[in-house]
């Protein structure tokens, strides 16, 4: 899941929603203050780990200008 700015989105699935699919497992959420180029880092993560079988997520928070990662198994 690779997210760009523009295409961030201000909600994230929740936990639940996740375990019913049985695709992902969240395995962590950290939220951190926005920055421009902290999804360049989510794409150099994802394709890196792609054989770990791990994926990031990429949200951004425009109303308190926070970023969270979330880490999922795939």
């Amino acid at each position: 899941m690779i997210l760009k700015p523009e295409n961030i989105s201000n909600t994230r699935p929740s936990d639940e929603s996740i375990s019913a699919e049985g695709k992902l497992q969240l395995l962590a959420i950290k939220t951190l203050s926005s920055h421009d180029e902290l999804y360049k880092v989510v794409d150099f993560l994802n394709k890196t780990l792609k054989e770990h079988h791990l994926m990031f997520g990429l949200t951004k928070n425009t109303r308190d200008n926070t970023m969270t990662i979330s880490i999922y198994e795939v």
